[in-house]
C-alpha cells in the first residue's frame, strides 16, 4: 500500500533555522498549521493540536534540530500511539544555500490501520490536499525571512 503514503516537498525562501522554529514552536505552528498547539518539542512529550472543533493528542517521536522532527497522531484516545493505531508524521529539512530550505513532510502508517481500503484511500487523499495547503501557507508566511 505504498501509494497511500503521503509525501510532500517544498522549497521555502527562508534559512533552515527559521523554518525549524516555525515548524516546532507551538505559537509558530499555530500561524500555519493547527489553530492551537500545546506541545513540548522533545522525544516522548505528549501534547495536543486543535483544528477548529477537532483535534487530538500528539506524541513527539524524534527531535534532531534543525533537520528532523516527527510525531504520532490520530490514535484512539484510550491507547498509546504505536505502529498500527496511529499515523507517523515526519518533517525533514535541508539547507539549500544560506537563505533557502527544502522541507519534506511524510505521513504514513494509516495504511496499517484496521480500516476498509476505501477509508485508507479517503484519508490519504484528504491529507495530501491538507499538507499541500499547509505547506503553501508556511512558505508564504516565511518568504524572505532571515
Amino acid at each position: 500500500m505504498a501509494e497511500l503514503v503521503i509525501e510532500r516537498e517544498i522549497l521555502i525562501e527562508a534559512p533552515v533555522e527559521v523554518v525549524w522554529r516555525t515548524i516546532t514552536e507551538p505559537d509558530q505552528m499555530a500561524l500555519w498549521f493547527a489553530d492551537r498547539v500545546e506541545l513540548t518539542v522533545e522525544p516522548g512529550a505528549r501534547g495536543f493540536m486543535y483544528f477548529g472543533d477537532q483535534g487530538g493528542p500528539v506524541v513527539v517521536v524524534s527531535v534532531e534540530a534543525p533537520t528532523r522532527f516527527s510525531f504520532r497522531w490520530n490514535h484512539p484516545l484510550e491507547e498509546d500511539p504505536v505502529v498500527g493505531n496511529s499515523m507517523f508524521v515526519e518533517f525533514t529539512l535541508s539547507a539549500e544555500g544560506d537563505e533557502r530550505t527544502r522541507l519534506r513532510v511524510t505521513e504514513r502508517d494509516h495504511e496499517l490501520r484496521d480500516w476498509p481500503d476505501t477509508e485508507k484511500q479517503r484519508y490519504a487523499e484528504d491529507h495530501r490536499g491538507g499538507w499541500s495547503t499547509h505547506l503553501a501557507r508556511l512558505a508564504t508566511l516565511l518568504e524572505g525571512q532571515s
